[in-house]
């Protein structure tokens, strides 16, 4: 995969770490996907009566987990893109498979979940996509956040990039 070469004869010094746009889409995973575990709490039975730090726990969990889908997801965009920088000027591709391959683990692991392992399930609260019957909130959550997660990394890799050519 080819990345943007650094301009080392403007005397711009080299991209550094936090020009990795695994990093960005990583951190805005994690904030945003871990107030979305919260938010759909009710949706689930057992969370809202369960213990306070039990339930942290088990957002965290899922969160990690989320995070893991993204930047799995984030990695077939990038073969698909043949650049690791797509989330520069996202074109449909990318960003399709992005959101595709997100809504395809998050669909496989709720199922896994909810009808093999059994480690949660829905609440009267939630509703049912067919034909899997995935919770609509998960499904929801990998169509809202992940164009944000683009957006914010684009905006941060962006802000990053002119930081270090201005040679701040």
């Amino acid at each position: 995969m080819r990345n943007a070469l650094p301009d080392t004869q403007s005397g711009a010094r080299p991209p550094g770490l936090w020009e990795a746009p695994e990093l960005p889409v990583a951190f805005f995973s994690f904030l945003l996907h871990f107030v979305w575990e919260f938010v759909q709490v009710p949706a689930f039975a057992g969370m809202a009566e369960m213990g306070h730090w039990e339930a942290i726990k088990l957002c965290l969990s899922a969160t990690i987990g989320d995070v893991g889908f993204a930047l799995t997801a984030f990695w077939v965009a990038c073969l698909a893109a043949h650049s690791r920088d797509w989330v520069l000027e996202p074109t449909r591709l990318p960003l399709g498979l992005f959101l595709v391959v997100g809504i395809l683990l998050t669909i496989g692991f709720e199922y896994y979940y909810t009808n093999v392992s059994l480690r949660w399930s829905y609440s009267e609260l939630m509703p049912l996509v067919p034909p899997f019957g995935t919770g609509l909130t998960p499904i929801l959550q990998w169509l809202i956040i992940p164009p944000l997660v683009v957006w914010l990394s684009r905006r941060h890799l962006l802000g990053a990039r002119a930081i270090r050519e201005g040679g701040q």
